[in-house]
């Protein structure tokens, strides 16, 4: 929604605000509005007022409004438009459960202290002492309204929506309502699951006088069964996962707008710059569209690629640990070649983890694997030290060379022995280029390891 929001905003030359929504206060996390301007920032994702930044319509956070709320809920009160409820949670709960009972499928509210005074409720059962404001929905509530996205769209009957929470709180429907009119929203951009509220948000700019703003409601994200994408299940629904996994933000923007939007060329990789220049609310799909990971991680892969080795090393940098000079040397030489193999910048420490250890440690059971007895791996590897140490310049196609010419004179098969050398001197039978990954390591550091990786075979019992 962020995304789409600044697209419009910043075409049209108007505001993007953000605002924090906290009046639901069994939810709320503390360490959430932070979180929100570091993934927005993280994102590009900028907003021109905000609580941090303020602006002419704060303040920017409901919980800082309450006055405000409570001043046009009594309003609609004095109106007829909304009325007080002593109900208790127990007496609404045994209610519901009856209408469940019976087989009734509408549970709305069944209006119990409509027309009641305070003492009136206050004499019958089920009754609490704070009551919240309730809106009185007439008989013929707007069910009809029109969508940016879905053009004509038709909305389920209402029910006595709770306007004013008992501990001073307004719901959702009163503060978004309230506030989109005071901060001058032109544009409420939101959520397919949010169709069923808009009769009632309607009927609030009706009964207070109000210009209605436009409605675009966005269709949900979906798993790859369709099912929607839920925090619980899927560790996608959390936007910190993303920036964790080592995904490019402005990879993540393009993918995101995919889900939701087609440039008119048909172009699948393009900048935020280029879907806030042709964005038009007819390229928007009302279909859920499928959250597809594989097909973000080509798109991340592309965009890495895209990178200078500078860039791709500064992107890298959180995600590596710190580095000396000669690891530092060695982890530039391989950039390209780590580069070409990157879809998540969170899977190159694992592909360059022996750069990392000067005194690494291979499981002899690992060199065993290769194709060779543990006698002839041994022989092996003292050839190939003596073989290195002779080879000047220690780059990638004297090593290749050197190297072949070892496995024609011991009669082994390049297969065998360059995977023997390559378990030595990285600890892994999968890792960039041998000869490039032996020349970043250096001379003095592959023949350490294959000394230590023969030594490990002769003393292992």
């Amino acid at each position: 929604m962020a995304l789409f929001n600044l697209a419009f905003a910043r075409q049209q030359g108007g505001k993007f605000v953000l605002r924090i929504e906290d009046t639901d206060r069994q939810r709320y996390v503390a360490t959430s509005e932070q979180q929100i301007y570091d993934s927005l920032h993280w994102l590009g994702l900028d907003w021109d007022e905000g609580p941090d930044k303020g602006g002419p319509y704060g303040p920017y956070r409901q919980s800082e409004r309450l006055p405000i709320y409570r001043k046009y809920a009594e309003q609609l009160v004095e109106a007829g438009h909304a009325y007080y409820c002593w109900c208790s949670h127990e007496r609404l709960e045994r209610m519901r459960a009856e209408m469940r009972a019976s087989g009734q499928k509408d549970q709305r509210y069944d209006r119990f202290c409509l027309g009641k005074t305070r003492d009136q409720r206050a004499a019958e059962p089920g009754f609490t002492d704070k009551p919240v404001i309730r809106m009185l929905i007439p008989d013929d509530p707007p069910l009809a309204f029109h969508d940016l996205i879905r053009g004509d769209t038709r909305a389920p009957f209402p029910d006595d929506q709770v306007l004013l929470k008992s501990d001073g709180f307004p719901t959702y429907h009163l503060a978004v309502v309230v506030d989109d009119h005071e901060m001058a929203i032109s544009h409420v951009t939101r959520g397919e699951e949010w169709i069923s509220s808009t009769p009632k948000q309607l009927l609030l700019y009706r009964w207070l006088g109000w210009e209605t703003p436009e409605w675009a409601h966005f269709p949900l994200l979906r798993n790859l069964d369709r099912s929607k994408i839920s925090k619980r299940k899927n560790p996608a629904a959390r936007l910190t996962w993303f920036r964790e996994q080592g995904y490019l933000p402005e990879a993540l923007i393009n993918f995101l707008a995919l889900m939701g939007y087609s440039m008119p060329d048909g172009r699948e990789i393009f900048s935020f710059e280029e879907l806030s220049q042709s964005f038009a609310w007819e390229r928007l799909s009302p279909v859920g569209p499928i959250f597809d990971i594989d097909k973000l991680d080509w798109l991340n892969g592309q965009y890495v690629r895209a990178l200078s080795d500078d860039e791709f090393l500064h992107r890298l940098r959180p995600f590596l640990p710190p580095t000396d000079a000669a690891t530092e040397a060695g982890l530039r030489q391989l950039l390209p070649l780590i580069k070409e193999r990157t879809v998540r910048l969170s899977q190159v420490p694992e592909q360059v983890e022996f750069l990392f250890a000067p005194n690494l440690a291979v499981d002899p059971a690992l060199l065993l694997k290769q194709g060779v007895d543990r006698s002839t791996a041994i022989a092996v590897l003292k050839a190939a030290d003596e073989a290195l140490s002779q080879i000047d310049p220690f780059e990638p196609r004297p090593l290749e060379d050197a190297l072949n010419a070892l496995g024609e004179e011991l009669g082994l098969k390049r297969r065998s022995l360059f995977m023997l050398i390559r378990v030595a001197v990285t600890g892994k039978t999968a890792t960039p280029p041998l000869f490039d990954v032996m020349a970043a390591l250096g001379r003095d550091r592959c023949r350490k390891a294959i000394a230590a990786a023969a030594r490990s075979l002769a003393t292992e019992k």
